[in-house]
């Protein structure tokens, strides 16, 4: 008896929930996803850490550059918060990728005494 009460609840709250499912997935309800910009982000993540480890960035470039970092992952949540990512704004979140990218690149090999 117990059985039967329980797999009706379930089977009660997946089918109370399906028309919100569907509702959300009509309206693009889910953040667009771009693996090349989250990738780019990541990797350029690392290369800040892994310049601090080896020393060829101090503390204050690489906080510097962690929050250029965090400028353009905040700047990527505004452009998808409508649930698109249009070419333009892709273009400019690359842009702006490019650039961080530079200024690591900068950074590295820089004079500046560790």
């Amino acid at each position: 008896m117990n059985r039967i009460f329980h797999a009706t609840a379930a089977l009660a709250l997946v089918f109370a929930a399906a028309p919100a499912l569907a509702e959300h997935g009509e309206r693009g309800g889910h953040r667009p996803h771009d693996p090349g910009v989250n990738a780019r982000q990541h990797h350029q993540q690392e290369r800040i850490e892994q310049g601090v480890r080896s020393g060829e960035l101090t503390r204050g470039e690489a906080k510097q550059l962690r929050q250029e970092e965090r400028s353009a992952r905040r700047e990527e949540r505004e452009y998808k918060s409508d649930g698109k990512l249009t070419r333009d704004e892709r273009r400019d979140l690359h842009q702006d990728l490019n650039q961080v990218s530079r200024d690591i690149h900068d950074e590295k090999h820089d004079a500046e005494r560790r």
